[in-house]
């Protein structure tokens, strides 16, 4: 009995199979508010298409934080959810600054996002069009 894996293998190759990559980066935020002690300990809280992509570091001190981390996601599609969540930490529990959240486009963009709470939001990303292989 010949072997069909030859047959599959021809199958497989022959399938257009779309993959897309996002890379989000350049997030940095103006004017956020002080909280009681004065300060604000800023981070973000990152997810793409409801799936948790990470969090920046604390930028501690600072009301105009520039976080130098970036984040990136395989398989993403046209019109999928991006989401930011804007925090000041702090000892007893975080305070939610404001949610920034947009259906991303193919191309590079960037964007400014005003919070709920105060101050302005900015981040670019790059969402690469579909490549077939």
């Amino acid at each position: 009995m010949a072997s069909s894996l030859p047959l599959l293998l021809l199958l497989l190759c022959t399938l257009n199979v779309a993959h897309s990559n996002i890379r989000i980066f350049n997030l940095r935020a103006t004017g956020l508010p002080s909280d009681l002690f004065g300060t604000t300990d800023g981070y973000v809280k990152v997810s793409f298409a409801s799936v948790g992509l990470g969090k920046t570091s604390v930028q501690r001190n600072t009301v105009n934080p520039w976080w130098t981390e970036e984040f990136s996601y395989f398989n993403a599609e046209e019109n999928d959810v991006l989401m930011f969540e804007v925090f000041d930490s702090d000892l007893i529990f975080d305070d939610l600054l404001g949610v920034c959240q947009r259906q991303v486009k193919v191309g590079t963009h960037s964007f400014d996002c005003y919070l709920e709470k105060q101050g302005t939001f900015h981040y670019s990303y790059t969402l690469q069009g579909q490549r077939h292989e």
